[in-house]
């Protein structure tokens, strides 16, 4: 097996690192994966097994009473989980990089706000959850000024892992009339009456996310209850943590799934006679993943500057059209190596290369982050280029 990073320790006392819990409990999760995949179930029993063994927590400080484990060390877990199940991995991502945000906040930059939330997550097991590409610089949503806070509206798509979250961590646009839109950030409670799921995930791969819409009907957000507001379609300071941190956890679950997908093929093809045409397949996948997963190395890089910046921004999105490019080749080399066999369900690859193709779709997505670099070349603003 190809092995990304180094494998992730812990100095968190007798509790081991997060990435050999995963590897304890792999072997259920790779069982029940057929399984969800087949029926477009949410994994909503793996959620269990990874709360049962202390995952949620985690990301969140070892002071605030989680596990202390760092971006690395969370992206080596979800990497790990991938090959198990995908689908598992990468609704979990979502609920990591939630986590991994305001924890890098609380030590970094000494943000107190979010402690109350991190020391929740430890206690209580809460799950959170990120509503995507709903919630991308432009915002989505109508938040309308009341007394005392805000009424907000809105449909929040590809809400992976609904179905068991506590919290969305989310926004809603506010219009105003002397200026441009602001967005307002806010946790809106998943068990409130006014916050419902509408069941719209069949999707092609990633099956098992759960990643249906939320409806949001008129609920209020107390002024107290935001975060931090912002102007509408342009980055903020906030948003380039978001973004330089999230995004190598969640694209260390696709960097997982070609992974995986290598190691079936591989497997697949030793049974067959050896000739040239498997070696220059078997070379070719070798070197798209080697790619994958130094574009992804370089990622975990950027994120351990800390220092979020404009320039993070680019380098990570940079690494995430990388990782997602050559991991996406590396599973079509993998098909084609294991040949006609790996067309059949049973053999699982078929499953990986519908799962990757998810790699695809999140922000940035090639055209605007191609002109984000160039911009940074040419030393042209980025603001408004998402």
């Amino acid at each position: 097996m190809n092995k990304a990073t180094t494998a992730a320790t812990t100095d968190a006392g007798a509790r081991p690192a997060p990435v050999e819990i995963v590897r304890t409990i792999a072997p259920i999760l790779a069982e029940r994966a057929e399984r969800f995949d087949e029926g477009d179930l949410f994994v909503a029993e793996n959620y269990e097994l990874l709360k049962q063994n202390g995952l949620v927590e985690a990301g969140v400080p070892q002071e605030l009473g989680g596990g202390g484990a760092d971006v690395r060390m969370l992206a080596e877990m979800l990497r790990v989980m991938a090959h198990a199940c995908s689908s598992t991995a990468l609704a979990f991502s979502m609920h990591t990089h939630q986590v991994a945000i305001p924890a890098w906040r609380w030590k970094h930059q000494q943000v107190a706000a979010v402690e109350p939330l991190l020391k929740r997550v430890a206690a209580e097991g809460l799950i959170l959850l990120s509503s995507g590409g709903s919630d991308w610089i432009s915002g989505s949503g109508k938040a309308i000024k009341v007394e005392g806070g805000y009424r907000v509206t809105a449909r929040k798509m590809f809400t992976s892992g609904a179905d068991i979250g506590d919290l969305l961590m989310t926004g809603a646009v506010l219009e105003t009339a002397e200026g441009p839109d602001a967005v307002i950030h806010f946790a809106a409670p998943m068990k409130a009456p006014e916050v419902s799921i509408v069941d719209t995930w069949r999707a092609m791969g990633m099956r098992g996310t759960g990643s249906n819409d939320v409806m949001i009907e008129n609920l209020f957000v107390a002024d107290a209850g935001v975060s931090f507001s912002r102007r509408a379609g342009e980055w903020h300071p906030v948003f380039q943590i978001i973004a330089t941190i999230a995004f190598p956890l969640i694209y260390a679950v696709y960097l997982g799934v070609a992974e995986s997908a290598r190691d079936i093929a591989i497997e697949m093809a030793r049974r067959k006679p050896p000739r040239s045409t498997l070696l220059d397949l078997a070379g070719q996948m070798e070197t798209s993943l080697r790619a994958a997963q130094l574009a992804h190395r370089w990622m975990i890089e950027v994120v351990e500057r800390n220092a979020p910046s404009a320039e993070t921004v680019n380098e990570v999105m940079i690494g995430r059209s990388l990782v997602g490019k050559h991991a996406i080749h590396a599973v079509e080399l993998a098909m084609e190596l294991a040949g006609g066999s790996g067309f059949y369900r049973s053999a699982g690859l078929e499953r990986r290369f519908r799962d990757i193709q998810g790699a695809r779709f999140h922000p940035l997505q090639p055209g605007p982050q191609a002109q984000y670099a160039g911009a940074m070349a040419f030393g042209h603003p980025v603001t408004n280029i998402f």
